[in-house]
């Protein structure tokens, strides 16, 4: 759930219109609302003031003269999206930088009322954006997410990915007087403790900075005042937010090789190892500390030796968790091999974190076709999720913002905006926004062609619609907002509030191979994949058969029938596909 391309967007209205996308898409993106198929990647338009602001200032203010719909009928305190004053003229001088820190608490406050494509970007959002075109504004929109985003928001950490992602990069300069303005060491660390949400939203801000930029920015940014902060934040004495996000922007840093190699000499590995002890605290903010601490553990590794797969570990003489995990009685796991790129999965397979910049998904690892069946999850945090249940024909596109809920073969549970999800268009349902330690339950009853859900016991009217095109091959499956962390209960110990008709469980059907359960850490997986020989005629999706099929009419011929099958767009033009020509020529 991640905005892509808002600065695309707001370029775009001085280039024409129908040229590239539009924010309100990427704002749908960002919330996992799905959407027409557009370009992936994180595009970035370099700092030119000149020739926008008169084109930007028009368009605005045709924004706020046009009227906006609204996510439902649910009353809300105040309307963020359309606040009572115009846009700048053409020969207005910017907004003032005291306005920055209302247009940030706007953009918070109506966040969770964007869920539909068809809405107008945020007034404040758009505002924003046009600030931090330059160095200055980049500034002060940065200082201001610092500043004024409360720790109590759930949706607080992700409202600064948000309004970071896609802003304009920041130029060596801003980001020199970014450091300077901060000026962070070990001792700011330890100073306004009894204010978390300062160094909470300045770790988050770090984090952003870091998955957003490579190569030298990023080492440059990890100065020893940065790093020296960052690990100060996670002594004990912190509050458990802060050491999370501290972690997560250690992790995000680590992404650059040389950064890893900075932290790994760091004393980060002992603190780690005291983490990890969270991971099952009934605290759910310390289960999430130690969730991340077990995974940096376990995956920020360096690969020694390529022919004897040997490696540099952060805490030499520890094993890895999923080699000491016992795994005995669990039957049906999440599945690592059936699951967008940066989503996270603990080595028992039974609990998922996204902390990118994305909107991950992931299904189980069992697919039923008939009888009734049950499932539950516990809310590890509240923010925005949605979770049910999916056909393999789902579309799940992280970068583009498609999950569970998001196209005809799913449907699904949002508890943070409650709302029904069902080929991309959501409804609201009469729960009460789910808490961290909450209960959802989700019952597929195939046999009267109906799915149910639960939160603590408290069902909702039954759902339908999905099985207008699929009536088989359901799996359970989960998409996530940055941040957001769950635990699956498919069987394997009792369920808190079973409903009261007879049901199935995954755990009693299911089978796995001792192999099959385990997940491997990403350095280990991308290890062997590096291992395996792929021919050069392979098909460039499933690398297992033959590239046979021409597109058209694109014209592009790296696929294999099975895989062009199963796919509407090119993987590589983004143009519809018409047809599909098996070349017979191609067939050996």
């Amino acid at each position: 759930m991640i905005v892509f391309g808002w600065a695309v967007f707001l370029a775009s209205r001085s280039l024409g219109q129908g040229l590239l996308l539009t924010l309100e898409e990427h704002i749908a993106h960002f919330l996992g609302t799905g959407g027409a198929a557009t370009t992936m990647g994180n595009s970035c338009i370099c700092r030119d003031d000149s020739g926008t602001d008169d084109s930007v200032d028009t368009q605005q203010q045709q924004a706020e003269n046009s009227a906006v719909p609204t996510a439902d009928t649910r009353s809300q305190p105040r309307d963020p999206v359309r606040p009572p004053r115009r846009g700048r003229g053409p020969h207005e001088p910017r907004r003032k930088k005291q306005n920055v820190d209302g247009l940030v608490l706007d953009t918070l406050a109506v966040i969770r009322t964007l869920v539909d494509n068809d809405q107008e970007p945020p007034y404040s959002m758009i505002t924003l954006h046009e600030m931090a075109e330059t160095d200055e504004g980049w500034l002060d929109v940065v200082q201001s997410l610092i500043r004024v985003i409360p720790l109590e928001d759930p949706l607080g950490p992700a409202v600064i990915t948000l309004l970071l992602d896609e802003c304009p990069l920041p130029t060596k300069d801003a980001l020199q007087k970014l450091t300077e303005i901060l000026n962070l060491n070990g001792e700011v660390a330890c100073q306004d403790s009894s204010h978390p949400a300062k160094h909470r939203n300045t770790s988050a801000v770090l984090g952003c900075l870091a998955e957003k930029l490579a190569g030298p920015a990023s080492i440059g940014l990890l100065s020893p005042g940065i790093l020296e902060y960052l690990l100060q934040c996670l002594k004990l004495q912190s509050h458990p937010t802060v050491m999370l996000f501290a972690l997560i922007a250690l992790e995000k840093f680590a992404q650059t090789s040389e950064n890893k190699l900075t932290i790994s000499e760091s004393s980060i590995s002992d603190r780690l190892v005291t983490l990890e002890s969270w991971a099952n605290d009934p605290d759910y903010l310390k289960r999430q500390v130690g969730f991340c601490a077990q995974w940096s553990l376990d995956n920020l590794s360096c690969l020694r030796n390529m022919n004897t797969l040997s490696f540099a570990v952060l805490k030499e003489g520890r094993q890895l968790t999923y080699e000491k995990v016992n795994l005995s009685s669990i039957r049906a796991m999440l599945n690592s091999n059936d699951v967008s790129e940066y989503l996270k999965i603990s080595p028992h397979g039974l609990e998922a974190r996204c902390d990118a910049s994305s909107f991950e998904s992931v299904r189980c690892t069992f697919c039923v076709d008939a009888g009734v069946w049950y499932y539950e999850v516990t809310v590890v945090t509240s923010g925005v999720m949605q979770i049910g249940w999916a056909t393999r024909d789902s579309k799940f596109l992280n970068h583009e913002g498609y999950g569970i809920g998001d196209d005809e073969y799913s449907c699904a549970y949002d508890g943070c905006r409650q709302l029904i999800w069902y080929n991309a268009r959501s409804k609201p349902h009469i729960h009460p926004c789910w808490k961290e330690g909450d209960t959802v339950g989700f019952l597929l009853d195939l046999n009267e062609k109906q799915m149910i859900f639960f939160l603590n016991g408290n069902q909702l009217p039954p759902e339908k619609q999905v099985f207008s095109s699929t009536v088989s091959g359901f799996f359970a499956a989960a998409s996530f907002m940055s941040y957001q962390q769950c635990e699956f209960n498919f069987g394997a110990k009792p369920f808190k509030y079973p409903p009261s008709m007879k049901f199935s469980t995954f755990n009693d059907y299911a089978f796995l191979t001792a192999e099959e359960k385990i997940i491997l850490p990403r350095h280990r997986r991308l290890a062997l994949l590096k291992q395996v020989s792929i021919r050069e005629n392979c098909c460039s999706l499933c690398c297992d058969e033959v590239a046979d099929t021409q597109l058209k009419p694109c014209g592009h011929s790296d696929l294999c029938m099975d895989c062009a099958l199963q796919l509407e767009t090119c993987p590589l033009c983004r143009k519809e596909i018409v047809s599909r020509i098996r070349q017979i020529s191609h067939i050996s």
